[in-house]
């Protein structure tokens, strides 16, 4: 009797690569944060807010670099990377520190 092999449509090696199957289990995120040493708004997207916070504020990034005092002030969850990195440009096209203030102060929701 010859055993199963291959694997499952949905995991299918031909039709999925790592990173895809790793965006099936995980949410992305589009955040802002905010540094009152600068004053300033900075808005991106991950899928790992608490990491990416911290990074932020070892100076992993080049603007952000500036200041070590970021904190989360807003966040939306998303299914998949693409439908983030759209909210995200969205967001950063207004070129708006009221726009950005206002997502903040109407949303119920902080991660």
């Amino acid at each position: 009797m010859l055993g199963v092999r291959g694997s499952t449509p949905l995991f299918s090696t031909k039709n999925l690569r790592l990173t895809n199957i790793v965006s099936l289990f995980m949410n992305f995120f589009v955040y802002i944060i905010y540094s009152s040493s600068l004053d300033k708004y900075y808005v991106g997207y991950t899928f790992d807010l608490k990491k990416r916070l911290l990074e932020h504020n070892d100076g992993i990034s080049d603007f952000t670099s500036k200041a070590s005092d970021w904190l989360l002030k807003y966040s939306e969850p998303y299914s998949s990377r693409e439908l983030a990195i759209k909210r995200e440009k969205e967001i950063k096209k207004k070129k708006s520190r009221k726009y950005v203030e206002w997502l903040i102060n109407s949303s119920s929701i902080i991660e």
